[in-house]
């Protein structure tokens, strides 16, 4: 494929190969110009938890193989010994859900009256009937499926981490790699394509086998670490299947701001107010992000908001994370502790393994989940943690909060934890140091800001978690006492 400055040059072709040339460039899946003018809108930074990867990490939007290294990394005398990372799944479909509140919204808006005089604001057209016209191409099946855009995100991450981190990512220990994954089968889909990505690294140009026949065979399902919150029945039962436990979000949805979002919206759209609700307002909202994220199109989805209602909406999903996943209860990353502890017990095997001059087992560590995977755990370790709570009723005040889940958990979002020996360490204690990356840039540590620990000062500041927090002791219901008192 052409690359470079001189693809643009101008050059005199014969008719036939000009021919040639443009056919090969409409087929090719990874052209030139798809890089070069990747498509965008002033919408992307806040679609919440459907927000592309490129749009939180903005220099990949141009090259997304090349990794961009984050000057705060240890080189030199601290040689990385392991990696652990924990990865959220790449692009998806809508959930069936998302596709039945889309298709109610698509026959409002194609039951309309027809009027001569319909046009809205939007350079004088009529948004509904375009809207109406609009494609609606998504079906039940899809399902909250990986698309190919997020296999893409997943081979282009493979790629990146195994130029940042060569030696552990080595051809040698390719059957040494460990991979874990929730059951949903777009956390399945994203390991493979994780490791079709370093077939890639390591086998320039050949087509990779199958992924049982890999070396280091496929992930392996474990869905009690990756979807903890499944069973946790505290959890379970105070915050998933109560009615009250989501109130900020409910009431935020027939507050000030979203109503004029809805009032806007019923203008615009020229249908009945009475007939638009927010769920059927956000749904719109995420279409937009949807057809951005999988099929790279501008569709006439992103005209019907402003970044002012893009941020009010970015909000409304950013409450439902925090109650349901964040620090809303207790129990969202309480129920985490086994996947915290989880990890520093690869860590844990790593450097006892290089004090024996034992190779290390497991060179790279890979996990496959979501958002609701790594939100928790990111709260149990007290990152993005505001002074006040997410409520329905400080929005404005909130404008600047830390708790903004499409820049911490977007598609394909990683939390890796990176083990270094350092040789020439002037104490035994500081030979073994890590450091966190959060989407591939170095995360400060939550209680220092510092950019590097050394891991028994890291331990000890999380020894509560690590000893003391009992999954199943902090997932059991309380109990109920029926008896009463007879007089």
């Amino acid at each position: 494929m052409l690359r470079g400055p001189g693809y643009f040059h101008w050059v005199p072709v014969p008719p036939a190969a000009a021919l040639a040339v443009a056919l090969l460039s409409s087929l090719s899946h990874c052209s030139f110009l798809e890089r070069a003018d990747p498509v965008i809108s002033p919408l992307s930074p806040y679609f919440g938890t459907k927000t592309r990867y490129e749009d939180a990490n903005s220099g990949l939007l141009r090259d997304p193989e090349v990794p961009r290294r984050d000057p705060e990394l240890l080189e030199d005398t601290c040689t990385p010994l392991q990696l652990v990372a924990l990865i959220r799944h790449g692009t998806r479909y809508p959930t069936a859900k998302q596709i039945r509140k889309l298709r109610q919204l698509h026959g409002l808006l194609q039951a309309r009256r027809p009027r001569d005089d319909r046009a809205d604001a939007v350079g004088g057209r009529d948004l509904g009937a375009a809207l109406a016209n609009w494609p609606l191409w998504y079906a039940d099946w899809m399902d909250g499926q990986l698309v190919e855009k997020g296999r893409e995100d997943m081979r282009q991450l493979a790629l990146r981490l195994a130029s940042l981190f060569p030696a552990l990512f080595s051809h040698e220990n390719y059957s040494r790699l460990q991979l874990v994954t929730s059951s949903k089968h777009r956390c399945v889909e994203s390991g493979v394509a994780f490791l079709k990505g370093l077939w890639q690294h390591y086998h320039p140009g050949l087509p990779p086998p199958d992924v049982a026949d890999m070396e280091c065979g496929p992930p392996r399902i474990n869905d009690k670490l990756m979807r903890f919150f499944d069973h946790c029945e505290k959890f379970l039962t105070e915050v998933e299947g109560s009615d009250t436990a989501l109130y900020h979000v409910e009431a935020f949805k027939t507050g000030p701001e979203m109503q004029n979002i809805l009032k806007k919206v019923a203008a615009a759209l020229q249908v009945p107010f009475s007939s638009l609700n927010a769920d059927l307002i956000q749904v719109a909202f995420f279409t937009c992000s949807f057809d951005l994220a999988i099929k790279g199109v501008k569709s006439p989805w992103c005209d019907v908001f402003d970044t002012d209602d893009a941020k009010v909406l970015e909000y409304l999903n950013d409450l439902k994370q925090y109650w349901k996943r964040g620090y809303g209860y207790t129990i969202n990353s309480r129920s985490s502790c086994t996947l915290f502890q989880d990890i520093f017990q690869h860590l844990d095997k790593a450097v006892e393994q290089k004090k024996r001059s034992q190779p290390v087992s497991s060179p790279v560590i890979l996990q496959f989940g979501h958002a609701e995977t790594l939100l928790p755990l990111l709260s149990l370790m007290g990152y993005f943690k505001d002074k006040e709570p997410l409520t329905a009723y400080n929005y404005k005040e909130q404008m600047h909060r830390k708790f903004r889940s499409g820049h911490i958990v977007p598609y394909a979002s990683n939390l890796i934890f990176v083990l270094y020996h350092c040789k020439n360490a002037k104490t035994p204690k500081e030979e073994f140091q890590v450091q966190i990356l959060l989407n591939e840039k170095v995360l400060p540590l939550a209680h220092s800001q510092e950019t590097v620990s050394l891991y028994e000062d890291l331990k000890n500041h999380y020894k509560d978690i690590l000893q003391s927090c009992n999954t199943s002791e902090e997932c059991k219901l309380p109990k109920v006492n029926n008896t009463s008192d007879e007089l």
